[in-house]
């Protein structure tokens, strides 16, 4: 033991620089770590680091909490990722959530009337129950702490419905109050509703807005929440529910309505990704449109069941919006402190740099290279900086703004490689159970015995029920020795009208022995192939084992029973 201290005691007077050269695999085989020293043991713990050490001085130097959004703290980056629902009352909000459940929770209430009157944080717990919004917003391990800032009569109506349940393990769910129309949106809710969804819009990762095919207009509450979520287009989808109350010919009128009345209120070029279906556990009214019903459940269950797999991704492009909002925050108060006299007619000057906010902004923009997109809405702006003395602003200080820009710069830059070799080195995460288990797999899965996968549980050959029509044409073709060559199958396949890329790949994938030409088998599977296409299903990039011809299969049993068959 004396000698082995000794040796590893010499080893360290001797040369510093060769010690830390040889033990630096321990540092590399644990997180990241960036020319600074600073070690990140995991992605959530990088964006934790980053936010409080470089972001955190400059918004709290700018008064930027007091402006646009309270600070941060560790549960909103430790938080599973959460799905906010939004929509008028009766859209079938509470019922959606029972549907992905597949159970009641604790709180829910369900009616064609508005039940639900304040906000339920839907959230995995061991034991069933609900917390209170006033004892929600003092623990520390929820994301919901800054709430406290609406006030009791917000918290009375906020509500954490914790439960048991395999969906919540992934995921957390938000039910809001359903948006009143009419006469009922004049009541006063007590407390500002487009300014708890806009907060709420900020952390979730996904916002779903609910319709209801029979409940398309879009009332002047709704319009202002949907306003409030401005900025967040990229988290928000829509759903159109109870879509199996019309018939087709309605639905299309339906769906035209719907995105009529979207483009007045969501100012975006880009269209909107819309979800039509009927969001219960209830049979459908009208099953004429059930295929498309159930792909379009398929591609929003999918949706849902990628934000685990994203939230990283979605927190470091959060942070940079903050970042950039930050920083031209800083640019705007630093200008209006500058512009003020020192000593007499503060007020006048006040008036005259609120009045001329615009004008600020297009010199901020060219001063400093930022694009418009950044800068916050400036009628909110001019309201705010009413209640403030300018002459107390703090003047600019870049030595806070260099650390966020090497920030953009460098360190987000190793987070992202961290998010791509988090995600090389586990099992991408996904949301499972309730709603989502039935729908992948059996018989009920999406797609099941339809195309390409007809046939794959039959006995038979699939295409030998249409053979006997294949081979009539085949055998005009002009066969030689049993096959007819490439000229020969490309006229007949042409008249499909089919491009020649899925023309080609139907060849290779009929093409079964690749020797350029086509036996009897090869040229019903091709038209079998052109059949699938035609049908509006996809072609695989292999061809599955039960579309294999018998004759071409190396099962020799296969091929007598095929050989029975026939005779």
């Amino acid at each position: 033991q004396f000698c082995l201290f000794s040796w590893f005691g010499s080893l360290g007077s001797s040369s510093g620089a060769r010690g830390v050269t040889m033990f630096s695999w321990v540092k590399q085989e644990h997180g990241s770590h960036n020319k600074e020293g600073e070690m990140y043991q995991t992605v959530t713990e990088g964006l934790q680091t980053l936010y409080s050490k470089k972001l955190l001085p400059l918004e709290e130097t700018y008064l930027f909490h007091d402006f646009h959004s309270p600070a941060l703290e560790p549960a909103d980056f430790q938080s599973k990722p959460m799905v906010l629902l939004v929509g008028q009352y009766s859209t079938g909000k509470t019922t959606f959530i029972r549907y992905l459940l597949e159970q009641d929770f604790p709180g829910m209430r369900i009616g064609p009337e508005p039940t639900t009157d304040g906000f339920i944080a839907v959230m995995y717990g061991e034991n069933e129950g609900v917390v209170p919004g006033n004892a929600l917003v003092v623990d520390s391990k929820k994301p919901f702490r800054k709430l406290n800032a609406f006030g009791n009569a917000f918290l009375n109506r906020f509500i954490c419905s914790q439960m048991p349940n395999q969906v919540l393990q992934s995921i957390s769910i938000i039910d809001t109050p359903g948006i009143l129309s009419g006469e009922k949106q004049r009541i006063s809710r007590g407390y500002d509703f487009a300014e708890v969804l806009r907060w709420f819009g900020e952390r979730v990762d996904r916002i779903i807005l609910l319709f209801d095919a029979h409940k398309l207009d879009i009332s002047d509450e709704f319009s202002e929440a949907i306003r409030a979520l401005k900025g967040q287009d990229d988290k928000i989808r829509v759903v159109l529910n109870k879509a199996d109350q019309v018939d087709t010919q309605q639905l299309m009128r339906v769906y035209g309505a719907l995105m009529w009345s979207l483009g007045k209120v969501i100012n975006t070029p880009e269209v909107v990704r819309v979800y039509l279906g009927s969001f219960w556990a209830k049979p459908l009214q009208n099953t004429e449109n059930r295929r498309l019903f159930e792909a379009e459940s398929q591609d929003l269950f999918r949706d849902i069941q990628s934000l685990p797999r994203n939230a990283a991704l979605r927190k470091l492009n959060d942070l940079i919006k903050r970042a950039r909002l930050a920083k031209v925050h800083a640019y705007i108060i630093s200008y209006l402190k500058k512009e003020m006299p020192t000593l007499f007619g503060r007020e006048k000057k006040k008036e005259e740099l609120i009045m001329r906010l615009p004008e600020i902004y297009t010199i901020l923009q060219r001063e400093h290279h930022i694009s418009a997109g950044d800068f916050p809405n400036v009628n909110k702006m001019q309201d705010m900086l009413q209640h403030y003395d300018f002459h107390k602003f703090p003047s600019l200080k870049m030595k806070l703004i260099e650390s966020v820009d090497k920030m953009l710069a460098t360190k987000i830059a190793v987070l992202m490689a961290m998010i791509r070799e988090e995600e090389s080195k586990q099992p991408a995460p996904f949301v499972s159970g309730g709603a989502f288990e039935g729908s992948q797999d059996g018989p009920f899965g999406q797609g099941y015995g339809e195309g390409i996968s007809a046939g794959a549980d039959a006995e038979d050959w699939i295409v030998s029920r249409d053979k006997h029509r294949y081979d009539e044409i085949f055998y005009t073709l002009m066969p030689v020795n049993g096959k007819i060559t490439g000229v020969n199958a490309k006229k007949e396949m042409m008249n499909s009208r089919l491009p020649n890329t899925v023309l080609g790949k139907i060849w290779k994938l009929a093409d079964c022995d690749q020797d350029g030409m086509l036996d009897d088998d090869e040229f019903a599977l091709a038209q079998h192939l052109i059949k699938i296409k035609l049908e509006g299903y996809e072609l695989p990039s292999e061809l599955p084992d039960h579309l294999v011809p018998p004759s071409h299969r190396k099962n020799p049993a296969a091929k007598t029973l095929y050989n029975h068959t026939e005779d």
